[in-house]
């Protein structure tokens, strides 16, 4: 591919994701950061967590997205009387014109292409866990057959604060299947009276669909392709391994607070998120900058903290923030060793 071919489809890129925002913004106020990051995922082929106290727009920003885009789109609302057979489907007994009976597979809600698991920890971990084998694989397994989900697939969960009442923490696996995890906050004042006067007198604003899957996938494939330096890679292999305790990377405040750091796919999340954001500044390699931007969707939900850290009210941003300040990048790593010598 020659540089004017990667200049082109790099203009493509950000005029197809500069559409899509513009209409999802046509119905949420603000929340810019939360926006961005939910396009993100899209564009970088992973799912979002997105968390935070119930009105905040959560579950309208998802279906903004569904509308803005020419895909299927499925809302599962999480129960703790919800069953796995509720989210993948189940067999039942069908019978044809001539009388036989035979076991089909009536496909689920999330047979489609963007998934809203709306409230997702209000349902029991068994249930949680039904959604496992379609973020990872993209597939769904029900008796001895095994369904492909049709691409793009993407899940967007919304989830209430683990303390509030009625929730169930989500499994360590499934939070590692998020791409990122996006806290939303509450509105400001200007805000706050934009939505009052979008939602109080009448007004009815739809987003309109600006492009479709086969797009999506194609922007998503240039996006992997994206140059990574080998040192830009070994900068977030080191950020993944700060998260560590015990590790050589391990900051103090890491060996002191974390009982678990992230796993491989936080590494994964870095560069991937990362290439994104990259495209959008006008440029065709990852820079350190991107994957530092990166860290805290990317690994707060993959550092689990120890009962000294619980207990002291630490947070994992916390310790993301400690990290970015205390690993250094490429070049200023080769500085500090030539000023030891």
């Amino acid at each position: 591919m020659t540089v004017e071919q990667v200049a082109d489809k790099a203009k493509e890129f950000r005029r197809v994701y500069d559409a899509v925002r513009g209409e999802i913004q046509k119905c949420i106020v603000g929340h810019e950061d939360v926006v961005d990051g939910v396009l993100f995922c899209l564009f970088a082929g992973g799912h979002a967590l997105l968390e935070g106290v119930p009105g905040l727009g959560k579950t309208y920003l998802v279906r903004s997205l569904a509308q803005a885009l020419s895909l299927k789109f499925s809302r599962i609302q999480f129960t703790p009387d919800l069953m796995p057979a509720d989210i993948i489907g189940t067999n039942i007994v069908a019978e044809d014109d001539k009388g036989h009976r035979d076991f089909t597979f009536r496909a689920g809600p999330v047979f489609a292409n963007i998934v809203l698991a709306d409230e997702i920890n209000r349902a029991t971990p068994k249930t949680q866990s039904a959604l496992l084998e379609a973020m990872q694989e993209h597939t769904v397994t029900s008796g001895d057959k095994t369904y492909k989900l049709e691409e793009p697939f993407l899940v967007m969960a919304t989830q209430n604060p683990i303390e509030m009442e009625g929730t169930y923490p989500l499994p360590e696996a499934q939070l590692d299947r998020f791409l990122a995890k996006l806290t939303v906050n509450y509105s400001g004042r200007e805000e706050l009276i934009t939505i009052l006067e979008r939602t109080t007198q009448g007004i009815n604003v739809k987003p309109e669909p600006v492009t479709d899957g086969a797009t999506i996938m194609r922007l998503r494939q240039f996006a992997h392709e994206l140059v990574a330096a080998k040192h830009v890679k070994d900068y977030a292999v080191r950020m993944v391994l700060a998260t560590h305790p015990g590790s050589p990377y391990a900051s103090e405040m890491t060996n002191k607070y974390v009982r678990y750091g992230a796993s491989p796919r936080g590494a994964q999340a870095l560069m991937l998120l990362g290439k994104i954001r990259a495209l959008l500044a006008g440029r065709f390699n990852l820079a350190f900058e991107d994957v530092a931007a990166s860290a805290l969707p990317s690994l707060r939900h993959r550092i689990i903290l120890n009962f000294e850290g619980e207990a002291e009210g630490i947070t994992s941003d916390a310790v993301i923030e400690d990290i970015l300040k205390r690993v250094p990048k490429a070049a200023e790593q080769a500085a500090a060793k030539q000023g030891a010598k």
